[in-house]
């Protein structure tokens, strides 16, 4: 038999399966489904090495159980379409509509949900999972896919065993406890520990079958056992299950306990209860604390207390039940009907192709909510899993997934990508289409950035920008794009207050700008004094309180203005020194040159901070001064 008509075998089994339930279903509409599929994949492999169209007919029958409605199980045919060439999700929604669409679009993103490589915390992607759609059949589907490439990967080298069975592990079997649907965690884990695990799994294994041996297997009899007594005492509809314990779940359950023998697992044996009422679950606890005797600390009510993903039964651990050692320990599990679907398929248990309506969503929202919840008080920082819900996640060509807020652009993209990529932005293709550049992202969207060769950004796109880091990094640059100017600014109006105090204008070096509040400032620091003035974020006024040339300046001129004596108008003349110099002055308080009339010879002084003193060529304190440091200097 070829391997076309073993998957169109499937895809009958899947119609069978369908129709076997008695259900409205366009049968019609999906065989026309599977037959665009069939000509679209053509025989296209997937990586692990069989075709798409195979892997895809495999993933449903895994969603089968589900009882998935017409739109997912088209969703879940077509889940691998975006990878072959020619097909996008406008073609999609064309073909199958909007929702059919939508739930491709999400699958496709969490497909590149990776732990390998991470730069995210295992939880940020754990809770990616959770919030990348408000549709539990997107999940869902990506969880089926998962367990499906599990059950293959046999065929696959080591290394893409290993990295499949470690997202399971770490991604994929949490996010499916979360929202309750334990019969997927159960199977993900199956496969997967021993894969990552090889040698804890077949020691495990050993003990396993060692302690069945020491005990005959003897839970099988158990559970026969107390079916009789319950059904004796009344409860005529009660099935009691012997309960198998998963080995991975026994694997963490000794690590947690630091233990190495599965012997010291109190809970290794379990049994489940399962009743037609909540009632009947007490019923049931209370004669089965009767028949055996009930370790006191090893009860939990998650009937009135649920789980915050929903799970409901109350847990007990019994000794002495008939038929079981005195020695063993056993858990038992008492729940109704509809908790023990609850508790297999968890939030997809109210979903099905039957009554997939209004109430239906209402009841995933509120589970979905409670997932949610649950994860933000695992979160150290709580407010961090409340942020992500109004986010969405796209990807690059590559397939590395990027996080921006909802209503986030192609330009946006770009900054998030690479601040040289944002500034160099051209254009962009999303899903394969050109689009404008305010064009609003979605979930799942595919983004392909065109750039310049060299930047060319433009103040407008601070308008289209919602990401704040991407504002900040076009301003940036702009800024450096205008310092130049903004400093030849800052220059006019810092030598125009110069001039207005007598002094001489800035030199090349800024040396009028050097000590600012009681600091030196390096070049870069004054040419950024200059770049805030010039632009109007520092006002050239506040300099007079701020540099020591005016400390020393300002003083005289206000005396000056004060007095009425004959030294007054030489008080306010220009000092000038040999050369021109342009270096700032101050007066010398031992001399007073300022106030003597007339005006006497004076020389400078340059002091160690870049002042020059003036004092009477006659003084007695240039004794002490260093010659090499004077200059000449002239009244105006």
């Amino acid at each position: 038999m070829s391997p076309s008509s073993d998957v169109a075998g499937a895809f009958q089994a899947v119609l069978t399966h369908i129709t076997g339930e008695g259900v409205q279903f366009d049968r019609e509409r999906f065989e026309r489904a599977f037959r665009i599929a069939e000509e679209a994949y053509g025989d296209a492999l997937h990586w692990s090495g069989e075709t798409l169209l195979a892997h895809a007919i495999g993933t449903i029958e895994l969603l089968l159980p589900f009882q998935p409605d017409e739109d997912a199980l088209i969703a879940c045919l077509f889940h691998h379409i975006l990878s072959v060439e020619g097909w996008n999700l406008l073609e999609l929604e064309q073909q199958f509509g909007l929702k059919v669409r939508s739930l491709i679009s999400g699958v496709h993103l969490l497909s590149h949900v990776t732990a390998r490589g991470r730069r995210t915390s295992i939880e940020d992607l754990r809770l990616m999972l959770l919030t990348v759609s408000d549709d539990i059949r997107t999940i869902l589907i990506s969880l089926c896919d998962r367990c499906y490439l599990l059950k293959r990967s046999d065929q696959l080298p080591l290394e893409d065993r290993r990295r499949i069975a470690q997202d399971a592990l770490l991604l994929f079997a949490p996010v499916a406890a979360r929202l309750g649907i334990y019969s997927i965690k159960h199977a993900l884990e199956s496969h997967a520990f021993p894969v990552l695990y090889p040698n804890d799994a077949e020691r495990i294994q050993v003990q396993i079958e060692r302690m069945n041996t020491l005990h005959a297997d003897f839970l099988p009899g158990v559970a026969v056992a107390l079916q009789s007594a319950l059904r004796n005492e009344g409860l005529s509809g009660v099935m009691v299950q012997a309960r198998e314990k998963q080995p991975y779940s026994i694997f963490m359950k000794m690590r947690q306990k630091s233990v190495t023998d599965i012997a010291h697992v109190p809970d290794f044996y379990a049994c489940r209860v399962v009743v037609r009422t909540v009632e009947e679950c007490y019923q049931a606890l209370g004669l089965l604390h009767k028949l055996g005797r009930p370790i006191s600390h090893k009860f939990k009510d998650y009937i009135s207390f649920p789980k915050p993903n929903g799970y409901q039964s109350l847990h007990t651990t019994v000794a002495c039940l008939p038929g079981s050692p005195e020695d063993v320990l056993i858990e038992i599990q008492v729940r109704t009907h509809e908790m023990h679907r609850e508790a297999e398929f968890g939030i997809a248990a109210h979903w099905s192709y039957k009554s997939y309506g209004s109430t239906s969503r209402a009841m995933e929202q509120v589970q979905l909510q409670r997932a949610l919840a649950s994860q933000e008080v695992l979160e150290e920082d709580g407010e961090y899993a409340a942020g992500l819900v109004d986010h969405i996640f796209v990807l690059s060509p590559k397939g590395d997934i990027i996080e921006l807020p909802e209503g986030a652009t192609p330009l946006d993209f770009a900054f998030q990508v690479h601040t040289d990529l944002g500034l160099s932005f051209r254009g962009a293709r999303v899903n394969g289409a050109m689009v404008p550049i305010d064009h609003t992202l979605e979930n799942g969207d595919v983004v392909e950035i065109l750039r310049h060769r060299t930047p060319r950004p433009s103040p407008h796109w601070f308008q289209l920008l919602r990401v704040a880091s991407a504002r900040s990094k076009l301003k940036r640059y702009l800024y450096q794009l205008e310092r130049p100017a903004l400093i030849v600014q800052g220059r006019l109006l810092v030598n125009e207050l110069l001039r207005k105090h007598h002094l001489p204008p800035l030199d090349q070096e800024l040396s009028a700008l050097r000590l600012c509040d009681g600091s030196v400032l390096s070049l870069q620091e004054r040419e950024d004094l200059l770049m805030k003035i010039g632009q109007g974020a520092e006002r050239v006024s506040s300099l007079l309180s701020r540099l020591d040339v005016f400390k020393a300046a300002v003083p005289a001129v206000q005396r000056g203005h004060e007095n009425v004596s004959a030294f007054q108008s030489q008080s306010a003349r220009q000092v000038f020194l040999e050369g021109n110099v342009p270096m700032p002055t101050r007066f010398a308080k031992c001399c007073k040159p300022e106030e003597k009339a007339p005006p006497p010879p004076i020389v400078g002084v340059a002091n160690r901070t870049g002042i020059v003193v003036i004092h009477r060529r006659d003084c007695g304190m240039l004794r002490n001064s260093n010659p090499g440091r004077q200059i000449a200097a002239y009244w105006e």
